[in-house]
């Protein structure tokens, strides 16, 4: 028997667990979206690539499947760089399917024509051509490398002419998954034990391996057994949930916060890295603790990116590292002095807002109203930086963000993502003006969709985190402010429904009413830009 080239990428894909994929169509792949429906993986037109990648990352977050993005060949693929550089530094694995003219006639073609790997490759794990007789192979190498650790984008180029032509369909051949590794046996290991179970005042710091190992159980045991408090990046929050009174928070952009977090990591005799990747932290988190202090680093690579460097490192699994670790070791009692309850409840007044109005009261009223497993998404800016402190976890991925990259424009689309594909789990956008315009038409992609996403947009009509920072090195205001949108209007032209909020009560009742629409809503909370200063 024979199948097309595009049968065999669609069935590996949906072999893979990937039910959706994202893009905009182009000549170059309408065979492959065909293959795509009929293996039952749905193709998602989006309004521009960049929040397709987005999307298609959402969708990550639910099912754990690689996600999709499809665009055509030229300006399709120019268009989604950012969103692929985004998918390798967040440590997202996603397959980025473009068509491409056969090298034949690219022989003496130019119309749209460059070298699509060559632009991708600083920001891909892999960029892959398929070839005549190995779909099958190189399809199955672009899941596994994309899902190896750490994940990342993989790019697949499939040529025009290959994308119908026939191909065996023989039986095909899977590369078996590696099984989670442990430290060795060894002096190292023993070691680490011997300070785990000396340490009077040890810490832990989680990071995005723990998600991708799927080991937040294992690092939630091991604080909870051996009293050890726990900070996360911003992308492992809510690993130990943030009501627990070893929960010391998120860590990552916030000076207000590292005045509390990093004396706490000097005055610890142990600090025990988790999954912890450094790629999120600002400048302040560059070598972090004294080079005598004792540190066990669990990573799942190799230390290359020398922000911190640790007296002990094991290469693998986070979890079966850490059952390596305490076996064997007796939990003593930790942290006499009470000093990482301090610092919580520091961190929290600090991010606190008891004033009537206010970002941080915009961010307390919402999730009074939203339930505990809430979804919520944040664009970057500087609510960003308070929302990732204000905004409690309580479960792991309950915030959504683009932490390493950083880049505007990825809250709307991963909060499509995610309701797409857990319609049951309410879903919370929050947004500045400035990031939700530059991604305007994916609100008709949520009204095309109906999916009944709460919207929240920060309305100061300034770039106010640089504005902040242009303020503080006195220079003149300059680029930074912008005419104010209707939202409200907006939002109805849409096909969603808008409203402007200026009290807390307010925006309770808003996002209650959302909750039980059928449609977007967006919820407008006009602030004065300068009250993000106190939280800067």
């Amino acid at each position: 028997m024979t199948v097309s080239a595009s049968d065999i990428v669609a069935r590996r894909l949906h072999e893979a667990g990937v039910r959706y994929a994202f893009g905009i169509p182009g000549g170059e792949v309408v065979t492959l979206i065909d293959a795509l429906d009929r293996v039952g993986i749905r193709f998602v037109l989006t309004k521009h690539e960049n929040p397709a990648g987005f999307m298609a990352e959402g969708v990550w977050h639910i099912d754990g499947a690689p996600g999709v993005l499809i665009a055509t060949l030229g300006p399709g693929v120019a268009n989604a760089v950012n969103t692929v550089a985004n998918a390798w530094q967040d440590r997202v694995p996603l397959i980025f399917l473009t068509g491409c003219v056969d090298p034949v006639e690219a022989a003496g073609y130019t119309h749209q024509v460059f070298d699509h790997g060559a632009l991708l490759r600083p920001v891909t794990k892999a960029s892959l051509t398929l070839v005549d007789g190995a779909v099958d192979t190189l399809v199955d190498k672009a899941v596994a490398i994309a899902l190896d650790d750490r994940p990342g984008p993989v790019h697949l180029d499939m040529p025009i002419g290959l994308a119908d032509a026939a191909q065996a369909d023989a039986a095909p051949v899977r590369r078996v998954p590696a099984s989670p590794a442990a430290p060795a046996p060894g002096a190292d290991l023993d070691t680490a034990r011997g300070w785990l179970a000396t340490a009077e005042r040890p810490l832990m710091i989680a990071g995005v391996d723990v998600l991708n190992h799927r080991a937040e159980a294992a690092v939630a045991g091991f604080a909870h057994d051996f009293g050890v408090p726990l900070i996360t990046t911003y992308k492992a929050k809510g690993v130990l949930p943030e009501d627990d009174p070893l929960a010391l928070g998120g860590a990552g952009l916030s000076p207000v916060a590292d005045q509390e977090l990093l004396p706490l990591i000097d005055a610890s005799d142990l600090v025990v890295l988790a999954g912890y990747d450094p790629i999120e932290m600002r400048k302040g988190w560059q070598t972090p603790w004294r080079p005598d202090k004792h540190v066990v680093d669990i990573a799942a690579v190799a230390n290359t990116h020398y922000m911190h460097q640790a007296s002990i490192n094991f290469v693998g699994h986070v979890g079966a590292g850490l059952a390596a670790l305490r076996d064997g070791v007796a939990p003593r009692e930790t942290w006499a002095d009470g000093e990482p309850g301090r610092a919580r409840a520091a961190i929290a007044e600090s991010f606190r807002d008891d004033g009537d109005w206010g970002p941080a009261a915009v961010i307390e009223a919402v999730r009074e109203a939203m339930p505990r497993d809430t979804v919520a998404t944040v664009d970057s800016g500087a609510h960003r930086i308070l929302l990732s402190h204000a905004w409690p976890c309580y479960a792991p991925r309950g915030l959504l963000q683009s932490t390493a990259l950083c880049t505007m424009g990825c809250a709307l689309p991963l909060a499509i993502g995610v309701k797409l594909a857990a319609p049951e789990r309410p879903v919370v956008c929050f947004t500045g003006d400035a990031g939700l315009e530059m991604v305007l038409g994916e609100l008709a992609t949520l009204r095309d969709l109906e999916l009944p996403v709460v919207v929240v947009v920060f309305v100061d009509a300034t770039l106010s985190l640089i504005d902040l920072k242009q303020n503080r090195m006195q220079y003149p205001q300059r680029g930074v402010t912008f005419g104010e949108t209707d939202w409200v209007a907006l939002a109805a032209a849409m096909g969603g429904h808008g409203v402007m909020v200026e009290s807390r009560d307010a925006t309770r009742a808003a996002v209650e009413t959302a909750l039980a629409a059928e449609r977007f809503t967006l919820i407008a909370a006009r602030i004065d830009p300068a009250a993000y200063g106190r939280y800067m």
